[in-house]
């Protein structure tokens, strides 16, 4: 496999669309809190995601709504503005013998941690990860499509995440980024045990970049 180091926009917008093919849960009280991370404290590595209602006027905010959660089969989407950060929770994601795979992680565990307080483990951030290989682009659509071919949609994420009933397409939306994080890290490590890829070769200066870079 030949591994880009960057890809443009253009290209992406016309891949076909990548979708979560597992099962979707959306957690909404805390005892189904409880009843999911019985489950996922029992894999080994999770994709993690989250997301926030948008705020379109100046000065105002929100806390984080959804936190997702994937494993290759299902993928729990936690309600956190009906349940809060449950205690569950709290406990898998300090827990060190589960690995959470996310991209721009820090973000995502500063808005976790105005709900409460905690100390996360076993975090592998990709935007770092995925320099190791080459790879430049930090944006989860673009390293996806670098990898599978494949675009993630960004069609829904201005929506109402605080709203009474999540859509399809919200939820889909929602569990696909997470799932995607996870299928990003599987299928690098599966290159990088196998050996079988080789990073996309510099392209040639022209005439007028190598006259710049060397007058």
């Amino acid at each position: 496999m030949i591994i880009r180091r960057s890809i443009d926009k253009e290209e992406v917008k016309d891949m076909p669309k990548a979708f979560f093919p597992g099962q979707i849960h959306v957690i909404q009280t805390p005892q189904e809190a409880e009843r999911a991370v019985a489950y996922l404290k029992q894999c080994s590595i999770l994709g993690i995601d989250s997301e926030t209602r948008p705020s379109f006027t100046k000065g105002q905010s929100h806390k984080v709504a959804l936190l997702q959660i994937s494993s290759e089969e299902h993928c729990f989407l936690f309600r956190l503005n009906l349940t809060g950060l449950t205690l569950p929770i709290i406990m898998l994601l300090e827990n060190p013998g589960v690995t959470k795979v996310g991209l721009s992680l820090r973000d995502d565990f500063m808005m976790l941690h105005k709900r409460a307080p905690f100390e996360q483990r076993a975090c592998i951030e990709l935007q770092e990860y995925v320099r190791t290989f080459g790879i430049q682009d930090k944006s989860l659509q673009k390293i996806y499509a670098i990898l599978f071919k494949e675009k993630i949609s960004k069609s829904q994420r201005l929506s109402n995440w605080e709203a009474e009933v999540l859509t399809p397409s919200q939820q889909q939306y929602a569990a696909t980024d997470a799932w995607a994080c996870l299928n990003i890290y599987n299928r690098l490590q599966e290159l990088k045990v196998t050996g079988d890829y080789e990073l996309e070769p510099d392209e040639p200066l022209t005439n007028q970049e190598s006259l710049i870079t060397n007058p």
